[in-house]
């Protein structure tokens, strides 16, 4: 975890994200263009806890996809209870059950990674006003009609990283292997394996490749077990 320097005067900013460049670009670009402070950058869970723990902590901005909360309500209980901590969910991509799930435990700023600097300057003046802000992107989900083609993949209990995730597996790539591709930690992905196999009920990766088969995850694929 790295520290910035004392600047009081200015808000502070927690950045939690484990893409190098993501948390690079956006150190700059809240120094440079929004003259605010990067109080840390965590890429885990016990690092974020510690930062939060920061009174002079004025924003927490995460891809909250790339943490291995188990479950909402651990991720509820740290980001948001008894903390008063504004949050920015700042991610790649977002399912519809992803983002009624986090309005559900409190968090009502989110937004993609793909927005231009003058969203994202606005993502982050609305989240530490406190107020409500979500990108177009987001919006359309809100009001996006059920479909019953991706029904099944939107209501089972794994979020959009723990899919790819069973995908790689059903590839039959390593976890080494599933760690570099998706450029988080040996011990992430073991994580998620952990929760991905608790939530599904499965015990192997044959009976995760099976479940993979009949949701409709996967179509047809080469394996090795």
């Amino acid at each position: 975890m790295k520290f910035a320097g004392m600047q009081s005067m200015a808000k502070q900013i927690v950045l939690a994200d484990s893409q190098f460049l993501i948390t690079e670009s956006l150190c700059r670009f809240i120094s440079d263009e929004l003259g605010f402070v990067v109080r840390a950058v965590v890429d885990n869970k016990n690092e974020l806890i510690r930062a939060l723990n920061d009174k002079m902590v004025s924003l927490l901005i995460i891809d909250s996809n790339h943490f291995d909360f188990n479950g909402m309500a651990e991720m509820q209980q740290i980001l948001v209870a008894g903390r008063g901590i504004p949050v920015l969910v700042l991610t790649n991509t977002i399912t519809r059950n992803e983002l009624l799930e986090l309005n559900t435990i409190g968090i009502r700023c989110i937004a993609l990674k793909s927005i231009d600097k003058e969203e994202l300057s606005r993502a982050v003046n609305e989240a530490l006003q406190g107020k409500k802000y979500y990108c177009q992107e987001v919006l359309e989900l809100f009001t996006e009609a059920p479909d019953d083609r991706i029904s099944a993949q939107e209501t089972m209990p794994l979020t959009s990283s723990e899919v790819e995730i069973v995908r790689l597996i059903a590839e039959g790539k390593t976890t080494k292997e599933i760690a570099l591709s998706r450029h988080i930690s040996f011990h992430t992905v073991m994580t998620h394996r952990k929760n991905i196999f608790r939530k599904l009920k499965v015990n192997n990766a044959s009976e995760l490749v099976m479940f993979a088969i009949r949701s409709g995850i996967i179509d047809t694929i080469e394996y090795h077990i």
